[in-house]
């Protein structure tokens, strides 16, 4: 097994004489004469697993090192113990404040370094495995949550699709066009991508009888159907998460248009969420696009032309632009998770 590294930083050859004369049986060492050099082999790879540090140096002394090391996202996780002849205690507070984890005296006893570094070490390997169960377990609780989402969005949409597969194309339809934006992060593109498929979880609260109706619904049944953006808003909920926020403002606002007359509450043009807006278009595309109950699949030209026709009146012109941009890799995703029966076609 590899010995571990242990970077000693002092400006004096003969402390490090000292130094490395007690650590070299146990441990790999490494020395650096100035804090710069220091910084320098600490960012180097393999990395160091501690570091020793003198305080009283030339030019960059070593509270300014240890400062430097943990402003820097490479080093910030090295444990730093200062080895110094500043044995007053706000020299030893200092350092500590600093982000230093202990503070050991000059002259130095070779069975204190020992027992510090090797306590220092323990701890700081205990904390990367805890560090990486609570990861572990973290992505774990976000993998399920999102399966939650999209099974809940399937569910919404068996009622009036029977493979669910609507809310998998409009999603990456969705990703698509907001990754394709310029002032959007990538963070944000896959909020949109992993809300999508709650766009129409309010159904679940209308009727089959209105779903699944071959014909036009009659005003009754039209008003009801209206709802289902309300319906959605109220069983996603109030939540902190930022994917639940998302999930709510599209599932409230994906059928406001760009021109005022949408529902739930007429929202036009920027007052609509942009989430909203880019789940509009794609789930406009997709719906016409694939047969249902009361109406035979559009080519996609027809689709697109309506879609065009519709820019400034139901959807955001700037967003049809990059709808068009992005109509190849579209196309790819429609072919990858078309309709069983429309693929058999």
């Amino acid at each position: 097994m590899d010995k571990q590294i242990v970077l000693v930083v002092d400006d004096t050859p003969d402390n490090i004489d000292v130094m490395s004369g007690i650590l070299r049986p146990d441990y790999k060492v490494k020395a650096a004469l100035s804090g710069a050099k220091a910084l320098k082999i600490a960012a180097s790879t393999p990395k160091p697993e501690i570091i020793l540090l003198d305080v009283m140096m030339p030019e960059m002394d070593g509270y300014e090192v240890c400062k430097r090391l943990k402003a820097d996202s490479i080093t910030a996780d090295i444990p730093i113990i200062f080895v110094t002849a500043m044995n007053a205690e706000e020299d030893e507070t200092y350092g500590l404040e600093l982000g230093a984890v202990d503070y050991i005296t000059k002259p130095v006893r070779p069975s204190i370094v020992k027992a510090r570094i090797k306590t220092q070490l323990a701890l700081y390997y205990q904390n990367r495995h805890l560090e990486k169960t609570v990861q572990e377990r973290t992505e774990s609780l976000i993998s399920t949550q999102l399966e939650i989402i999209r099974r809940l969005g399937r569910a919404a949409e068996f009622k009036d699709n029977e493979t669910g597969l609507h809310v998998i194309r409009m999603s990456h339809y969705s990703r698509l066009m907001a990754e394709s934006m310029d002032d959007v992060s990538e963070k944000w593109s896959n909020l949109v991508f992993n809300a999508a498929p709650m766009h129409d979880i309010g159904k679940i609260g209308i009727p089959d009888s209105i779903l699944l109706k071959p014909g036009k619904l009659d005003d009754q049944e039209w008003q009801l159907m209206r709802k289902h953006p309300e319906f959605g808003a109220h069983i996603i909920g109030e939540h902190e998460s930022e994917l639940l926020i998302m999930a709510r403002e599209i599932a409230l606002a994906h059928h406001e248009k760009w021109d005022g007359s949408g529902y739930p509450y007429g929202l036009k043009g920027e007052d609509i969420p942009l989430s909203a807006r880019i789940i509009a278009i794609a789930d406009v595309f997709d719906a016409l696009t694939t047969e249902r109950p009361y109406k035979k699949a559009w080519s996609v030209k027809e689709a697109v032309a309506l879609i065009d026709e519709e820019s400034g009146k139901h959807f955001d012109p700037s967003l049809v632009a990059i709808f068009h941009e992005v109509m190849p890799e579209i196309l790819d995703i429609k072919e990858q998770y078309a309709e069983a029966q429309q693929a058999d076609n």
